[in-house]
């Protein structure tokens, strides 16, 4: 863990230096000696990867470091989590002083003022060693708002024995193949509906179309800032969405489904491929949980004539954030410190692959799960951002919206795109 020293200037002001770090961060908040204990209220979500439990345990093990520091700690469920801390820091105040934050969220909790700076004070082992994706989702404009913490991304897995039972010999590299063993399957009575994905109106389905919107060279926001979903890669990505319905290749019931939804599915020996997060590979390889444990493998997300294999998907990071109003940015800066350190999350790299290169070339860290991390190994060096805008709230529900039109056939595919376009452009004239 890096050594933090805090220096009392005059007036009560404080500053905060980490070794090797370089220069400090100014606070005009007062805080208790070192040697008076402090508590810090930090807010976290109930999610997959680390669990409850699991950052108990780790903030037990901080506390025991930092015996003047006592954290309380706050889970709220994710769909839940954007909105509490609104709340708790719009008003100026510190209902928290640390907060999980989300990669999508960063434009709009920067400009609102609500998280600390940290600029300056990014440990020299993150910003050498950690993933650019992870990077990313604590930065705006090139400012760092908070540390890495969560790195995910969205994999393609297949079920390789029933590749083997239609007497496919690879796995798929481009989409295209993809759909051409899915016709395979289905016509050969293997699997009714060989894909299944998170389409519900939710902010899966984002994820899934960010993904394949990337893999066929398109753009959700151009370079001016501009919404381009109408055009180019973005709308061959969703006729091909929309086609894999129509094809019956796709299972209907992803217009209704999240990720959870879609791993139970191919648990249950229903569905050849789909998209989904790091957790569901343990469960889906998993006896007690899963009909076709030892069938499903992880890969990158396969290519197109546009992007080769492996192609990018999307980045499903999330980060440690400070709030701007806390009274002890010190023992805050800490905390996230331990939480995001190496030592931590190679220790829980079973749960939730850490975010810096070097872990992931650990034989410790390989043994966890080898095909898990020889996947994450290519897929985090090619993860794509959804659009990095203030209003993203707004915009991911307008795209869920029109996609979901467009899905179900209430609206042809260039339609639904060009009424996203327009409702965006109305809300940025607002």
């Amino acid at each position: 863990m890096k050594k933090l020293t805090t220096i009392l200037s005059a007036g009560a002001g404080l500053s905060l230096v980490v070794a090797g770090c370089g220069q400090p961060i100014p606070t005009n908040n007062t805080t208790p000696a070192t040697n008076q204990t402090v508590t810090l209220n930090s807010l976290f979500m109930q999610q997959a990867g680390y669990s409850q439990q699991n950052i108990e345990d780790m903030t037990k093990a901080f506390e025991k470091f930092h015996p003047n520091i006592k954290v309380n700690l706050t889970f709220v469920p994710y769909e839940s989590l954007h909105d509490k801390i609104v709340t708790a820091l719009a008003t100026g105040g510190a209902g928290y002083d640390t907060v999980l934050t989300d990669t999508i969220w960063g434009p709009e909790f920067s400009k609102a003022g609500f998280l600390m700076n940290i600029t300056k004070d990014i440990p020299a082992s993150v910003n050498s060693d950690a993933y650019q994706a992870a990077l990313n989702t604590v930065s705006y404009n090139g400012q760092y708002f908070g540390l890495p913490w969560i790195m995910d991304t969205k994999y393609f897995y297949y079920n390789q024995h029933m590749l083997q039972q239609a007497g496919i010999t690879s796995q798929p590299t481009t989409w295209n193949q993809v759909m051409s063993d899915a016709k395979i399957l289905k016509q050969k009575g293997i699997v009714k509906y060989p894909l299944d994905w998170s389409w519900s109106q939710n902010e899966a389905l984002v994820c899934d179309y960010a993904a394949l919107v990337a893999d066929f060279g398109g753009q959700i926001v151009n370079s001016n800032g501009k919404l381009v979903v109408n055009q180019g890669g973005a709308m061959q990505a969703l006729n091909f969405m929309v086609n894999s319905l129509k094809d019956g290749l796709s299972n209907p019931a992803s217009t209704q489904s999240v990720e959870d939804d879609v791993r139970k599915v191919m648990s249950q020996g229903q569905a050849a491929f789909m998209l989904n997060w790091t957790y569901a590979y343990a469960l889906e390889n998993d006896k007690t949980q899963s009909k076709v444990a030892g069938q499903v493998d992880v890969e990158p997300l396969p290519g197109t004539s546009t992007v080769p294999y492996p192609a990018p998907s999307v980045n499903g990071a999330m980060g440690l954030a400070i709030a701007q109003n806390t009274k002890y940015p010190v023992q805050a800066l800490e905390y996230i410190d331990y939480l995001s350190s190496r030592q931590v999350e190679e220790k829980y790299a079973a749960l939730s692959l850490p975010f810096y290169k070097s872990s992931l070339k650990k034989q410790t860290v390989i043994n966890t799960e080898p095909a898990m991390v020889k996947a994450a190994s290519v897929q985090f060096n090619d993860m794509i951002n959804r659009p990095s805008v203030v209003k993203y709230q707004t915009l991911s529900q307008i795209l869920q919206v029109q996609i979901q039109k467009a899905l179900l056939g209430q609206e042809s595919p260039q339609q639904a795109m060009n009424n996203a376009v327009s409702q965006w452009n109305s809300q940025q004239n607002q």
